[in-house]
């Protein structure tokens, strides 16, 4: 059974096509067949201007016009397109979306944090890590413009919240010592009732910084070697980490404010390790619509 997801982010649009086997008496099997991705970067006119120009919106049509037909040839049963934290603050969101549905015939809906969360609920975090001694699960999703932070316990949503610090946003100069203090608060007083936690993290930035360390996939980043890896990253000026480290341009810059993120919500936690499953809103939107295709069909 073959689905597709659009993730219309801050920094990246991803388009995942994706499939999942099924096998009577056994859990189905999930597989990525394609991943792709443009960094449109549409926060880097959302969160300062509220608007997004059409500089980026013809960039961004171009992109939904190639994903369609990515999708014809995919033929996936269903797909879903989901706008976060950039698009949310655009003034001009609407006539975005619009646009894009008369032009691409793809439909986007853009979600609250609140909704991001829930659909990444639908990855089964709490079975994506080798450590099933705890019961509690903290997963951590940083975005350009938003993070979302989500305690599970007994493989159930007990707290969530999203707040408006992201690697853009930070970057630009747009958060606030308040945002941070306010998220500090946050996490103290929820993380406090649970413990041990483990800490599940997403986001292609957490992803470059695990594929960075080199260690196992399945094996968990300590906060210690995060730590070692921001203070390295961030001895070098943006265009150093492009020429000597070889980073993306479109991860040089940012990928340092994400990694603030992550310590510091490890930090606030408690928790010593991050689990770097790869996965993240895209891959909950398949796991959603496979969820949904089952229950119309049983």
């Amino acid at each position: 059974m073959k689905f597709a997801a659009i993730d219309v982010g801050s920094n990246a649009v991803r388009l995942l096509l994706a499939k999942i086997e099924e096998e009577e008496g056994v859990i189905p099997v999930y597989e990525k067949v394609a991943l792709f991705r443009m960094p449109i970067r549409l926060g880097e006119d959302a969160f300062p201007r509220k608007k997004i120009s059409e500089e980026k919106i013809r960039q961004l049509v171009k992109t939904m016009e190639g994903y369609k037909c990515l999708m014809d040839a995919f033929e996936p049963a269903d797909y879903m397109a989901c706008a976060t934290s950039a698009m949310r603050e655009s003034i001009n969101n609407s006539e975005i979306v619009e646009h894009i549905r008369k032009l691409s015939g793809i439909d986007i809906s853009i979600i609250s944090g609140k909704r991001e969360a829930e659909i990444i609920y639908y990855n089964h975090v709490e079975r994506l890590t080798e450590d099933n001694s705890n019961l509690c699960h903290l997963y951590i999703d940083v975005g350009g413009g938003s993070t979302e932070i989500i305690f599970f316990d007994e493989n159930k949503i007990v707290e969530s919240r999203s707040f408006d610090i992201g690697s853009i946003r930070i970057q630009k100069g747009l958060v606030a010592k308040k945002d941070w203090e306010d998220m500090k608060i946050w996490i103290k007083q929820v993380s406090a009732s649970y413990h041990p936690i483990s800490a599940i993290g997403s986001g292609g930035n957490i992803n470059f910084l695990f594929g960075m360390s080199k260690i196992k996939d399945g094996k968990p980043l300590e906060y210690k070697k995060l730590k070692q890896l921001y203070e390295y990253i961030r001895s070098f000026t943006v265009e150093q980490r492009i020429s000597e480290l070889g980073i993306r341009p479109d991860r040089a810059d940012v990928v340092v404010p994400a990694a603030k993120i992550y310590l510091s919500v490890m930090k606030w936690s408690g928790i010593t390790e991050i689990f770097v499953p790869q996965m993240g809103l895209a891959d909950g939107i398949i796991h959603l619509l496979y969820s949904k295709h089952k229950q119309t069909f049983v």
